[in-house]
């Protein structure tokens, strides 16, 4: 009679690792789930692989399990793994290279385009402030800048003739960043604006408040917050236009490569949460406009 190794592990787990009775259940109902799954696949639960653990964590989500509740799935395959491993059941982890999924990760917010107009077109841009406001929102939509990088972004490093500027990011990590011709034109009409906020005073940065005062990200967050009201647009931040900036690129046939090296990712995985946003819209806007989509 075969050895029932995941009855050991679950043993082992009590008897070893002294479990608590909830959390004892919860690796139960998993293993219960990877039993269930080498069944189908016709093996032993030890006998399976990469490919067919990487099958078994995707249909924990496409069975609509919560992302904490596969993430802790696939920490309790890799525990029954390395205890296989250690007691020499197998000879290589075939859960070692699984990614984990991002706990909780929920999808971007993000503006449509006709709601990112009506947040640009907020600022009074008859006053000095309005038009400095109206060049920092159109910078950051055009740019994806953090907010830290858009208010710490020294006027040296803007080049509106060549429609490029160079920022530094996270990790001291340099990157060039193009400007198009919207952003650039109220980054001209700024230049007259930023000298009567300076007041004949000095600064190195781009954004300025009266008298040269630096604006640091909570003055960009307030200012954010002001204009969103004005315009009747619910839940702006910062990071909402970053977001808005990525998306809108991808819905317009960006490849996520360049959208990765604008936004500054050391990781292309990062920028790849918004190819799930574009498809996302992709299946409503189909679902809500194509005669047959619709289900009976």
């Amino acid at each position: 009679m075969a050895r029932d190794l995941i009855r050991e592990y679950l043993s082992f787990l009590q008897v070893e690792k002294g479990l608590s009775k909830n959390s004892l259940e919860s690796y139960r109902r998993d293993m219960a789930r990877l039993r269930a799954a080498a069944e189908a696949a016709g093996l032993e639960p030890h006998l399976l692989g990469k490919a067919e653990l990487t099958q078994f964590v995707m249909s924990l989500s496409r069975e609509g399990l919560a992302p904490p509740s596969v993430a802790r799935a696939l920490s309790a395959v890799r525990g029954f793994y390395r205890f296989l491993l250690l007691d020499g059941h197998i000879k290589a982890d075939p859960s070692a290279d699984i990614s984990r999924p991002q706990g909780g990760q929920k999808l971007p917010r993000f503006l449509t385009q006709a709601e990112m107009e009506k947040l640009l077109e907020a600022p009074d841009t008859t006053t000095p402030e309005g038009v400095r406001d109206r060049a920092l929102f159109e910078l950051m939509y055009a740019t994806g800048l953090r907010v830290t990088e858009v208010a710490t972004l020294p006027l040296a490093n803007v080049d509106v003739d060549v429609g490029v500027l160079y920022c530094t990011g996270k990790g001291s990590k340099q990157r060039r960043v193009p400007i198009g011709r919207s952003a650039v034109s109220w980054l001209l009409r700024y230049q007259a604006a930023r000298r009567a906020l300076l007041a004949g005073h000095e600064s190195p940065r781009l954004f300025v408040g009266y008298l040269g005062r630096p604006i640091d990200r909570r003055l960009i967050w307030a200012i954010l917050k002001r204009a969103a009201e004005k315009a009747g647009v619910e839940g702006v931040t910062p990071h909402v236009l970053r977001h808005s900036f990525a998306t809108h690129l991808l819905e317009h046939g960006a490849d996520t490569r360049s959208v990765q090296a604008m936004l500054g990712h050391s990781d292309l995985a990062t920028t790849q949460i918004y190819t799930h946003v574009t498809s996302e819209r992709i299946r409503s806007v189909y679902e809500k406009h194509h005669p047959r989509a619709k289900r009976e």
